[in-house]
Protein backbone atom coordinates (compact mmCIF):
# COMPACT_ATOMS: atom_id res chain seq x y z
CA UNK A 1 0.00 0.00 0.00
CA UNK A 2 2.73 2.47 0.91
CA UNK A 3 4.06 2.06 -2.85
CA UNK A 4 0.56 3.53 -4.14
CA UNK A 5 0.70 6.78 -1.45
CA UNK A 6 4.53 7.53 -2.55
CA UNK A 7 3.46 7.41 -6.48
CA UNK A 8 0.38 9.84 -5.69
CA UNK A 9 2.12 11.75 -3.11
CA UNK A 10 2.74 14.77 -5.37
CA UNK A 11 -1.16 14.56 -6.55
CA UNK A 12 -2.25 14.21 -2.66
CA UNK A 13 -3.30 17.98 -2.14
CA UNK A 14 -4.75 17.83 -5.29
CA UNK A 15 -7.41 15.15 -4.36
CA UNK A 16 -7.75 16.98 -0.62
CA UNK A 17 -8.14 20.21 -2.66
CA UNK A 18 -11.35 18.79 -4.31
CA UNK A 19 -13.04 18.11 -0.70
CA UNK A 20 -11.78 21.31 0.55
CA UNK A 21 -14.22 22.89 2.83
CA UNK A 22 -15.06 19.53 4.59
CA UNK A 23 -10.87 18.84 4.96
CA UNK A 24 -10.49 22.96 6.06
CA UNK A 25 -13.18 22.80 8.85
CA UNK A 26 -11.60 18.99 9.90
CA UNK A 27 -7.80 20.45 10.33
CA UNK A 28 -9.44 23.34 12.02
CA UNK A 29 -11.37 21.41 14.46
CA UNK A 30 -8.70 18.70 15.22
CA UNK A 31 -6.23 21.87 16.00
CA UNK A 32 -8.58 22.49 18.62
CA UNK A 33 -9.18 19.34 20.06
CA UNK A 34 -5.36 19.48 20.88
CA UNK A 35 -4.16 20.29 24.39
CA UNK A 36 -2.32 23.12 24.48
CA UNK A 37 1.19 21.85 25.28
CA UNK A 38 0.77 18.41 24.37
CA UNK A 39 3.02 15.70 22.97
CA UNK A 40 1.08 14.45 19.93
CA UNK A 41 1.65 11.46 17.54
CA UNK A 42 0.20 11.85 14.13
CA UNK A 43 -0.22 8.63 12.10
CA UNK A 44 -1.16 7.87 8.72
CA UNK A 45 0.05 11.64 8.49
CA UNK A 46 -0.06 11.97 4.55
CA UNK A 47 1.71 15.38 3.87
CA UNK A 48 1.23 16.36 6.89
CA UNK A 49 -2.49 18.53 7.21
CA UNK A 50 -3.44 17.11 10.28
CA UNK A 51 0.04 17.72 12.06
CA UNK A 52 0.51 21.12 11.10
CA UNK A 53 -3.07 22.10 12.73
CA UNK A 54 -1.81 20.23 16.05
CA UNK A 55 1.67 22.08 15.94
CA UNK A 56 -0.07 25.44 16.78
CA UNK A 57 -1.10 24.45 20.49
CA UNK A 58 1.45 20.70 21.10
CA UNK A 59 4.62 21.22 22.55
CA UNK A 60 6.03 18.41 20.21
CA UNK A 61 4.28 16.39 17.27
CA UNK A 62 5.79 13.27 15.80
CA UNK A 63 3.91 13.27 11.82
CA UNK A 64 4.16 9.53 10.89
CA UNK A 65 3.31 7.95 7.77
CA UNK A 66 4.54 4.75 6.07
CA UNK A 67 4.91 6.67 2.93
CA UNK A 68 8.51 8.65 2.28
CA UNK A 69 7.30 10.49 -0.51
CA UNK A 70 4.08 12.05 1.65
CA UNK A 71 6.71 12.70 4.51
CA UNK A 72 9.00 14.47 2.38
CA UNK A 73 5.82 16.80 1.43
CA UNK A 74 4.85 17.27 5.24
CA UNK A 75 8.72 18.30 5.74
CA UNK A 76 8.84 20.92 3.05
CA UNK A 77 4.90 22.55 4.50
CA UNK A 78 6.83 22.43 8.05
CA UNK A 79 9.79 24.36 6.87
CA UNK A 80 7.80 26.65 4.73
CA UNK A 81 5.71 27.39 7.71
CA UNK A 82 8.70 27.88 9.96
CA UNK A 83 7.31 25.22 12.76
CA UNK A 84 10.07 23.95 14.88
CA UNK A 85 8.22 21.57 17.01
CA UNK A 86 7.85 18.86 14.54
CA UNK A 87 9.64 15.95 13.70
CA UNK A 88 8.89 12.95 10.78
CA UNK A 89 9.48 9.13 10.91
CA UNK A 90 8.48 6.30 9.06
CA UNK A 91 5.70 4.00 11.42
CA UNK A 92 3.26 1.53 11.22
CA UNK A 93 -0.08 2.48 12.64
CA UNK A 94 -0.82 -1.08 13.43
CA UNK A 95 2.82 -1.63 15.09
CA UNK A 96 4.07 1.46 16.77
CA UNK A 97 7.42 1.14 18.67
CA UNK A 98 6.76 3.66 20.92
CA UNK A 99 6.27 2.40 24.93
CA UNK A 100 2.51 2.52 26.66
CA UNK A 101 1.43 6.05 27.24
CA UNK A 102 3.79 8.27 25.05
CA UNK A 103 1.57 11.09 24.01
CA UNK A 104 -0.86 12.87 25.35
CA UNK A 105 -2.64 13.62 22.06
CA UNK A 106 -3.06 10.96 18.97
CA UNK A 107 -4.29 11.31 15.59
CA UNK A 108 -4.97 9.06 12.89
CA UNK A 109 -7.13 11.10 9.87
CA UNK A 110 -8.32 9.42 7.14
CA UNK A 111 -7.16 6.13 7.30
CA UNK A 112 -9.12 3.79 8.90
CA UNK A 113 -11.80 3.23 5.97
CA UNK A 114 -8.60 1.75 3.97
CA UNK A 115 -7.80 -0.79 6.91
CA UNK A 116 -8.97 -4.80 6.54
CA UNK A 117 -8.95 -4.65 10.23
CA UNK A 118 -9.00 -0.92 11.48
CA UNK A 119 -9.56 -2.14 14.77
CA UNK A 120 -5.90 -3.84 15.54
CA UNK A 121 -4.87 0.00 14.54
CA UNK A 122 -7.58 1.69 16.85
CA UNK A 123 -6.18 -0.48 19.96
CA UNK A 124 -2.51 0.18 18.76
CA UNK A 125 -3.42 4.05 19.17
CA UNK A 126 -5.34 4.09 22.25
CA UNK A 127 -1.81 1.86 23.92
CA UNK A 128 0.62 4.72 23.33
CA UNK A 129 -2.31 7.29 24.57
CA UNK A 130 -1.03 8.66 27.87
CA UNK A 131 -3.99 8.16 30.74
CA UNK A 132 -5.83 11.70 30.57
CA UNK A 133 -5.09 11.62 26.85
CA UNK A 134 -7.14 11.92 23.38
CA UNK A 135 -7.26 9.85 20.69
CA UNK A 136 -8.78 11.69 17.63
CA UNK A 137 -10.00 9.95 14.64
CA UNK A 138 -11.30 11.96 11.33
CA UNK A 139 -12.59 9.55 8.93
CA UNK A 140 -14.08 10.38 5.77
CA UNK A 141 -17.97 8.63 5.75
CA UNK A 142 -18.12 7.42 2.19
CA UNK A 143 -21.45 5.71 3.14
CA UNK A 144 -22.13 9.47 3.14
CA UNK A 145 -21.18 10.85 0.15
CA UNK A 146 -23.02 12.68 -2.46
CA UNK A 147 -23.70 11.40 -5.89
CA UNK A 148 -21.27 13.58 -7.70
CA UNK A 149 -18.16 11.84 -5.05
CA UNK A 150 -19.29 9.11 -5.35
CA UNK A 151 -18.42 9.53 -9.52
CA UNK A 152 -14.79 11.02 -8.11
CA UNK A 153 -14.32 8.00 -5.59
CA UNK A 154 -14.33 6.13 -9.06
CA UNK A 155 -12.32 7.63 -10.69
CA UNK A 156 -9.14 7.24 -7.95
CA UNK A 157 -10.22 3.65 -7.66
CA UNK A 158 -9.15 4.04 -11.63
CA UNK A 159 -5.72 4.63 -10.47
CA UNK A 160 -5.36 2.14 -7.92
CA UNK A 161 -7.31 3.49 -4.73
CA UNK A 162 -9.06 1.46 -2.73
CA UNK A 163 -10.67 1.70 0.77
CA UNK A 164 -12.30 -1.16 2.75
CA UNK A 165 -15.37 0.31 4.77
CA UNK A 166 -17.62 2.87 3.58
CA UNK A 167 -18.68 4.16 7.01
CA UNK A 168 -21.81 6.56 7.74
CA UNK A 169 -21.91 8.57 11.07
CA UNK A 170 -23.80 5.19 12.79
CA UNK A 171 -21.84 2.49 11.36
CA UNK A 172 -18.90 4.44 12.45
CA UNK A 173 -20.11 5.21 15.90
CA UNK A 174 -20.88 1.38 16.46
CA UNK A 175 -17.49 0.20 15.71
CA UNK A 176 -15.75 2.61 18.00
CA UNK A 177 -18.26 1.76 20.51
CA UNK A 178 -18.09 -1.95 20.15
CA UNK A 179 -14.05 -1.61 20.51
CA UNK A 180 -14.97 -0.94 24.75
CA UNK A 181 -12.33 1.41 24.84
CA UNK A 182 -14.38 4.45 26.86
CA UNK A 183 -17.07 6.85 25.94
CA UNK A 184 -16.80 7.96 22.47
CA UNK A 185 -17.83 11.08 20.72
CA UNK A 186 -18.43 11.87 17.27
CA UNK A 187 -18.61 15.11 15.46
CA UNK A 188 -19.53 15.19 11.74
CA UNK A 189 -18.57 17.82 9.33
CA UNK A 190 -21.00 17.73 6.21
CA UNK A 191 -20.31 18.51 2.78
CA UNK A 192 -19.12 16.11 -0.52
CA UNK A 193 -17.35 13.48 1.35
CA UNK A 194 -18.20 14.35 4.96
CA UNK A 195 -16.28 13.28 7.76
CA UNK A 196 -16.54 11.79 11.28
CA UNK A 197 -13.85 12.88 14.03
CA UNK A 198 -14.19 10.32 16.82
CA UNK A 199 -12.51 11.24 20.16
CA UNK A 200 -11.79 8.88 22.65
CA UNK A 201 -10.94 10.31 26.38
CA UNK A 202 -8.19 7.94 28.12
CA UNK A 203 -9.40 7.97 31.83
Amino acid sequence: MSAFWDRVAGLYDLFEWSNRKVNTAARGRVGELVPAGARVLDCAAGTGEFSLAAAKRAKSVLCTDLSESMLDRARKKAAKRGLANIRFASRDIAALPDPDGSFDAVIAGNVLHLLAQPELAVRELWRVTAPGGRLILPTYLQGKAGAAYGSMIKIYQGVGFHYEHAFTPETYREFLERLELGSVKLEVISGGVPEGIGILEKR
